[in-house]
This record gives C-alpha cells, sequence and structure tokens, in this order.
C-alpha cells in the first residue's frame, strides 16, 4: 500500500482520539477550544521554517487555494458547531458522517478515476450502515423537524469537509507546509468567534491544560498535515472509506477511558466497518492491477 495512503490511515487514527481528548479538556467553549488547538497546530507546522526558508514561501498560495485550505478547515467545524447546537448530537453527527461516502462519490470525477468502483461504493455503504448503528446503539436515531437548522448544517460540514478533501487532491502541487497557514487562520476566524459568541473559560489544572495541547498536537494539528498528503498523493477513495473507522475507534477509546459502555451496537458496527474496509481494499488493489495491464 502507497506510504501517503497509510499516512492518511494516520490522520484517522488520530481523529479517533479527538472525542477522548475533548472530554478530558473540560468546558471550555467549541470555538475557544477551537481558536487554542487550531493554533498549536498551525505553530507545529511553523517550526522548522526558520532552518527552512522555503517553508514559508508556501504560504504565497493564490487566493483560490487559501479560500479552499480556510474555508475546509474552519468552515467544516463552525458548521459542526452550529449543528451540535442546533440539533441532537447522534442525528447531527449521523448527518456529519456521510462525508467519507461523499468522498468516494466526488473522487469518481477526478481526472484518471476510472470511474466508480462498485468496490469503493458497497464498502463506504457498509461504513456508513457500522456508523448508523453505532449512533442508533447510543439511544437510537429520532429526526425532529424543530431541529431542521441543525440537520442542515450538520449536512453541510458533510459538504464542505468532503468537497476540501477532493478539491485538496486537484492542488497537489500545493505543499503540505502550507496547511499550517490554513491552521493559523483557523485559530484566527475561531477566536473572532469566540468573543462574539462565547464567554472564555480556561482550561482548569493541568489535565485540562495536557488534554489541549494534545488536542493541537494531534487531531487538531498532525491529522490535518497526514490528511493532506494522503488525499493529494494516496488512495482518496479508499481513505473516503477508512474514515468510517474514526467514530469506532473513538467508542473503542472511550470504553477503555471508562467514559462508555462496551454494547452489541459497537460490536457489530465494528464488524461493518471492518467489512467495509476489506471490500474497499480489494476494489483498490483490483484498479490497480487494472491500471498497469493498461500501461503494458
Amino acid at each position: 500500500m502507497p506510504t501517503p495512503t497509510l499516512l492518511g490511515f494516520g490522520a484517522i487514527l488520530l481523529w479517533s482520539q479527538l472525542a477522548l481528548l475533548t472530554a478530558l479538556s473540560g468546558a471550555i467553549p467549541p470555538f475557544q477550544l477551537a481558536a487554542m488547538t487550531f493554533a498549536v497546530g498551525g505553530l507545529v507546522g511553523c517550526t522548522s521554517w526558520p532552518l527552512r526558508r522555503e517553508g514559508l514561501r508556501t504560504l504565497r498560495q493564490p487566493w483560490l487555494v487559501w479560500l479552499l485550505g480556510v474555508g475546509g478547515l474552519f468552515g467544516y467545524h463552525a458548521l459542526y458547531f452550529a449543528a451540535l447546537r442546533l440539533a441532537p448530537p447522534a442525528e447531527a453527527g449521523l448527518l456529519n458522517y456521510l462525508w467519507p461516502l461523499l468522498i468516494v462519490l466526488l473522487s469518481a470525477r477526478l481526472p484518471g478515476a476510472a470511474g466508480l468502483h462498485a468496490g469503493h461504493l458497497g464498502g463506504a455503504a457498509l461504513g456508513l450502515a457500522g456508523v448508523m448503528v453505532l449512533f442508533a446503539g447510543r439511544g437510537g436515531i429520532d429526526f425532529a423537524a424543530g431541529a431542521l437548522p441543525g440537520y442542515l448544517a450538520a449536512l453541510a460540514a458533510a459538504f464542505v469537509w468532503s468537497g476540501y478533501s477532493v478539491l485538496s487532491s486537484r492542488v497537489g502541487a500545493v505543499p503540505t507546509d502550507a496547511v499550517a497557514g490554513f491552521c493559523l487562520a483557523t485559530a484566527a476566524l475561531s477566536l473572532a468567534c469566540h468573543r462574539a459568541f462565547e464567554t472564555t473559560l480556561w482550561p482548569a489544572g493541568t489535565v485540562q491544560w495536557g488534554a489541549v495541547v494534545a488536542l493541537g498536537l494531534g487531531p487538531v494539528g498532525a491529522a490535518f498535515y497526514l490528511w493532506d498528503i494522503g488525499v493529494k498523493r494516496g488512495d482518496l477513495r479508499l481513505l473516503g472509506v477508512a474514515a468510517y473507522a474514526a467514530p469506532i475507534l473513538s467508542t473503542l477509546t472511550l470504553v477503555l477511558a471508562g467514559y462508555a459502555e462496551p454494547s452489541p451496537a459497537l460490536a457489530f458496527a465494528c464488524l461493518l466497518i471492518v467489512l467495509g474496509a476489506g471490500v474497499a481494499v480489494r476494489a483498490s488493489r483490483a484498479g490497480t492491477r487494472e491500471r498497469l495491464r493498461n500501461r503494458t
């Protein structure tokens, strides 16, 4: 399997720790937490720039590239935060997790994608089914008409992140160093939203501060750099299917940490995710063999 794809898997693994670290960070308001963690993530990406002049030069990108990067990172999180405020978390989360399936569908339109492979679509469908089972096992799914604005925000977030991921693969010449600039801009916009809509609440104690730093280093830091490499040079559709493992791994982490209880729904969801990933891997390998035969 290509190294960039494996690095993309690393982003998914880091995102699976988001729920636990967020829980450990306390009751910090969402936009404040985003501002703090994106600032850490952006600064981490800049650490090597004093030794590499080309790192700073990567910020000199066309405005469309900045619109894509900042719009993807900040736009997605702003919409998702709005969805969680306006709709029940389970329903909002389920709609939001349409983004991996959308990646599979949208990536079929990329140059050289050779159309939509049934294996990738089937794997994504199994992954989505696994997420549905997981959320239903937490207490059922009940879409209430009064929460329609929240549902629309969650759906919009799914389109924003899938669009960001697919379009990023079209600007593969943009170095991953530029993600540091996108993170810092997202931190600034999040701070502005925090000042406008929230009351500041600082972390209390070493554990909460440690969780904030860990979020900035991992799920809201390194993960975006790894994802950038994965979507630009890896197997985008396989990454889309694999992304359904994030909520499963997240729940498993919460169970191991004592924040959630194991359940039959979790086990069944894991099975569906594994089956979906297996189907997608087979489709990717078949597609690789087909491309090699066509070249010869």
